[in-house]
C-alpha cells in the first residue's frame, strides 16, 4: 500500500508541519530497545515512552497542533471538548499555557481524580449527562451557544496529523523498524502514524490492536456486528464509535486490527512495570499485549509498540499487579474442608510451614455452607516463590485427606 491512496485525507506533509508546529513544546520521547521484552516475546521490541509526557499521554501532540492553528479570535473565545481521559488533559495544559480558556465537559459518572488532574492543568470542567455521549452532545451545544471551538479527541485531520509525529519520531531513531503495533480507540494515532510511517517506509507492516471487550474499528473495518461494552482495563481504547475520518484513512493503510483479552492486558501492564520500571495504562500496554498474544505473527520482525498513556488509577495498578502474581502462581488461595474442632487449623499451618508457603490471610466460614453443622470451610490466602512450591503444597495436604481446591482468576 502507499500513502497516495490517502492523500485527500491526510499526508506526510501535514505530520511532518505539524513536526514543526510543535518541536519544543511536548517531549521528544526516547525509542529504546527491550532486551528482556524481546527475548520473552521472540520478537525485537523498540519501545516508545509516550507516557513521560508532561501529561502523562501521546495526546498532547494532537491538542496542540490544533490549538496552534486557530485564529487570533478563536483563541479569545476558547476551545471546548468532551472527555474524561487523556485528550482532557492534554487540551486543558496547552490551552492554558497558550492562555486560551480550556472547557472540558465530562459525564456526571467521571471518577473525581480524573476531575481533578483536569483542573490541576487549567481546564474548567462541566460535568453534565450520564454518559459520553450525552457529555459530548452537551459540549455541542455549548460550543453554538459561545463560539466556541470543539476540539475533538481523534476524528480530526489536525489532530491525527500531531499524533503522526510519534512514528517520525520512532523511525528517525530506529528506521530499521518493520512493524508498529499501534492501540486504536477512536484512530487518530494510527491514523497520523501510519499516514507518516507509510510514505517514510512503504514496505512498514501497520497493525491495530483493540480490546476485546471494544472491538469498533476492528468490527467496521471488517464489516462485522459485534458487541461493545463492559469493564476494560484500557480505558483510553474504550471507544464504541469510531471516527468518521480515522476509519477511512485506516481502511486505505492498515494491514490488520487485531484484538487482545483482559488478561493479556494485565500481563502486559505488569511486565512493562517489572521489566521496564515504567508505568502505562491499560491501552498503552496493548501493544506489547498484541505481540504476546500472536507471537507466531510478529516472532523475529522488529516491533515498534507505542506505550501511549501512564494515566492508570494507583488501585487498579495494585489490583493488577496481585492477579499478575496470582497468574504466575506467586500468590494462591487455597479452600479447604475442615472438621470444627480444636486443633484442625493448626495442623494445616504445619504443612504451610514445612513447605514454606507464606499465610497472609485467612477466613472460616461455618454458617454459609452446605457441609455437615461440624464442619467448616477454610480459605487460606498464600505467598510461594512459584507455582511448583504451590502444587507440592496442596499435593502433601491431600496426601493427608483434606479436600483442596484452588481459587482461579478467570
Amino acid at each position: 500500500m502507499t500513502n497516495t491512496a490517502t492523500a485527500a485525507l491526510l499526508t506526510l506533509d501535514d505530520v511532518r508541519a505539524a513536526a514543526a508546529r510543535i518541536a519544543g513544546q511536548v517531549v521528544r520521547t526516547p525509542t529504546m530497545y527491550s532486551k528482556t521484552l524481546s527475548e520473552i516475546t521472540g520478537a525485537e521490541i523498540w519501545l516508545k515512552f509516550e507516557n513521560l509526557q508532561f501529561t502523562a499521554a501521546y495526546k498532547e501532540r494532537g491538542a496542540l497542533n490544533a490549538l496552534l492553528q486557530l485564529s487570533e479570535e478563536q483563541r479569545s473565545r476558547g476551545v471546548i471538548a468532551a472527555s474524561a481521559g487523556n485528550h482532557a488533559q492534554g487540551l486543558s495544559y496547552h490551552g492554558t499555557r497558550l492562555g486560551m480558556p480550556v472547557t472540558i465537559v465530562m459525564p456526571r459518572t467521571t471518577p473525581t481524580v480524573k476531575i481533578m488532574q483536569t483542573e490541576s492543568v487549567g481546564g474548567n470542567v462541566v460535568l453534565e449527562g450520564e454518559t459520553f455521549d450525552e457529555a459530548y452532545a452537551h459540549a455541542r451545544l455549548l460550543e453554538a451557544e459561545r463560539g466556541m471551538t470543539f476540539v475533538h479527541p481523534f476524528d480530526d485531520p489536525q489532530v491525527a496529523a500531531g499524533q503522526g509525529t510519534v512514528a517520525l519520531e520512532m523511525l528517525e531513531d530506529v528506521p530499521e523498524i518493520e512493524t508498529l503495533v499501534v492501540p486504536i480507540g477512536g484512530g487518530g494515532l494510527l491514523s497520523g502514524m501510519g499516514t507518516a510511517a507509510r510514505a517514510i517506509k512503504p514496505s512498514i507492516g501497520l497493525v491495530g490492536v483493540q480490546a476485546t471487550l471494544f472491538p469498533s474499528m476492528y468490527a467496521k473495518l471488517k464489516g462485522l456486528d459485534l458487541p461493545c461494552g463492559g469493564d476494560t482495563i484500557a480505558e483510553g481504547i474504550a471507544v464504541k464509535e469510531p471516527g468518521t475520518f480515522t476509519s477511512a484513512v485506516l481502511k486505505k493503510i492498515v494491514d490488520d486490527i487485531v484484538l487482545v483479552s483482559e488478561p493479556a492486558l494485565e500481563t502486559a501492564v505488569a511486565l512493562l512495570l517489572q521489566i521496564e520500571k515504567t508505568v502505562v495504562e491499560g491501552a498503552g500496554a496493548a501493544g506489547l499485549a498484541a505481540v504476546m498474544t500472536h507471537r507466531k505473527r510478529f516472532a523475529g520482525r522488529k516491533i515498534g509498540l507505542v506505550l501511549c498513556g501512564g494515566n492508570i488509577d494507583t488501585r487498579l495498578l495494585a489490583n493488577v499487579l496481585l492477579r499478575d502474581l496470582a497468574r504466575s502462581g506467586r500468590l494462591a488461595r487455597l479452600r479447604l474442608t475442615l472438621q470444627d474442632r480444636p486443633g484442625a487449623l493448626f495442623k494445616v499451618v504445619e504443612d504451610f510451614n514445612r513447605h514454606q508457603v507464606n499465610i497472609l490471610e485467612v477466613w472460616h466460614n461455618r454458617i454459609f455452607t452446605s457441609l455437615p453443622a461440624k464442619g467448616l470451610t477454610a480459605e487460606i490466602e498464600c505467598e510461594a516463590r512459584d507455582r511448583e512450591q504451590i502444587d507440592l503444597l496442596v499435593a502433601s495436604l491431600r496426601a493427608k485427606g483434606y479436600d483442596v481446591t484452588q481459587v482461579e482468576l478467570g
